[in-house]
């Protein structure tokens, strides 16, 4: 009976930098100690089983994301010409807690949650051919934005005070 074989040292390095994910976080994740995941990616201890699982499950989360959200603006894009679109992501963990709390337990890192928006932008770019800004979220002029507009705190105000910023 064949036992499958776990990641190896580059795969596990290379899953790691496609998350955007630092050393430090990966162990964080996978309750781990960084000089773990240094020796993991070193070749010099196996990967943790845990860490794997981990890292795999937030890949395959994003890759959802992105075929999802790509299918809901081709569906978009049959009812309406298609438009340049903007995707607001988060300059640190603070505004991501804030303002995006939803995600927090399948993407609990906003680095997690900014790789799915950029492989979001790639894959409309490269299949839809649509062009998609990423803006990050500077809370002062979108509070300003909100007041001055009079509306309240949503995901869909966000969008509209994204597209502004392009």
């Amino acid at each position: 009976m064949s036992k499958t074989a776990g990641l190896n040292a580059i795969e596990i390095h290379y899953l790691r930098l496609s998350l955007g994910l630092t050393t430090a976080q990966v162990g964080e994740l996978s309750k781990s100690t960084e000089e773990d995941v240094i020796a993991w990616e070193a070749g010099e201890k196996p990967v943790s089983g845990l860490a794997e699982k981990k890292l795999l499950e937030i890949d395959e989360i994003i890759e959802m994301q992105v075929l999802n959200t790509c299918d809901g603006i081709e569906e978009l894009f049959t009812k309406e010409p298609k438009r340049r679109l903007s995707f607001v992501v988060y300059p640190n963990q603070a505004s991501y807690l804030q303002y995006n709390p939803e995600f927090i337990g399948s993407l609990p890192l906003t680095e997690l949650y900014n790789t799915a928006a950029w492989r979001i932008k790639k894959e409309c770019k490269l299949v839809l051919e649509v062009e998609v800004t990423l803006v990050a979220l500077d809370v002062e002029a979108y509070k300003a934005y909100r007041e001055k507009e009079g509306l309240k705190e949503s995901r869909e105000i966000r969008a509209k005070w994204a597209a502004t910023q392009i």
